[in-house]
Formats: structure tokens, sequence, C-alpha cells
């Protein structure tokens, strides 16, 4: 892959993340396509079979069928970013501050023409009201993103892959985005 278009993905996935942390919500929304995906499986640890097995962290997360700490299609989305709206978001009262932080994006070209698979890192800051360390949570992980190139030279997720990092969430809800 170019490095040209590395850099493109590379400032879109900046950007979505300005987005979010402005809680620019509507816009954000709109990066994603109508038959999207935006899925979290749940980890869980294990141990080894035994000491020839490799430990491939696929076999710590859920596939498809398993578990997930959400599994949104386009009308979902719609729907959470709708009751932020509605003063009715208690766990988004008052809304957080988050910090999105993005690295380590790596890109390849997808199985079809025009679509990206977009590997990265993720280190997402939260805090809520007023204590010290009272409402603030860290969350780790890496995403895997199907994007599909736009006329306009950017592009939209088709299908975003969040594996988290943590198998127990300290956190008191899971309501920002990833």
């Amino acid at each position: 892959m170019e490095l040209e278009r590395l850099i493109a993905v590379q400032q879109f996935l900046y950007r979505e993340a300005r987005l979010l942390d402005e809680r620019r919500f509507d816009e954000w929304f709109e990066l994603f396509t109508e038959d999207c995906l935006y899925w979290m499986p749940t980890r869980y640890n294990r141990l080894r079979d035994g000491t020839a097995e490799q430990w491939p962290v696929e076999a710590e997360v859920e596939d498809e069928s398993g578990l997930a700490y959400f599994e949104d299609n386009h009308r979902m989305l719609k729907r959470r970013i709708d009751r932020l709206k509605t003063g009715m978001a208690w766990a988004e009262d008052p809304p957080s501050r988050t910090r999105h932080f993005i690295s380590n994006v790596e890109a390849e070209e997808g199985e079809s023409p025009g679509e990206i698979v977009a590997r990265s890192a993720f280190l997402a800051y939260r805090s809520r009201n007023e204590g010290v360390g009272e409402d603030e949570d860290f969350f780790s992980g890496m995403r895997e993103d199907l994007l599909r190139a736009t006329g306009n030279g950017s592009f939209q997720i088709v299908r975003r892959k969040i594996v988290p990092d943590f198998v127990v969430i300290n956190a008191q809800n899971l309501s920002i985005f990833f």
C-alpha cells in the first residue's frame, strides 16, 4: 500500500477521534455506512492447552457467534446517539469528557476494490463529575476497521471490531464510543 493511502487512513482515524472528543456525534455517525457493524466482543482469560501452544490472541476473544459488550448496526448506533440528546441518558449526565488516542495504524488493501483494512491501537480516557479520580476510566485495545473509499477521497466505516485489552470492566458504564 502506498504511503499516501496510509496517511489518508491515519488522518481519517484522527479526525474521527476528534469528532468523538468534541461530542460531534452526528458528524461521527455520518462516517459509517448504512450496512455497518460496530462490535466489541468480550475477552476472557484462558490457560494454554500445553507448552507447545502458540497462545494466539484470537483464542481469548469471542467470535461473531459469542458474547459482545455491544454489536450495533446502523440503526442501533443512531438510537444510541439520539438517546444522548434526550436528557434521559443518565450515564452521560453530566456528559463524559473524553480523549481518544489512536496509534500504530496499519492499512492494507481489502478483499473488494476500494476497501481497506485498517488496524490501530487505541487508548480512550473518560472523566465525569468533579472529584479527582472519582469517575475516571481508561480503556485500551485494538481496532480493526473495514473502510470503504468514498468519492471525495475519504472513507466510511463498514465494520469496526474493537478488541479490548481488559477482561473485567472497571468502569461504571460503557456509554462512550471507541
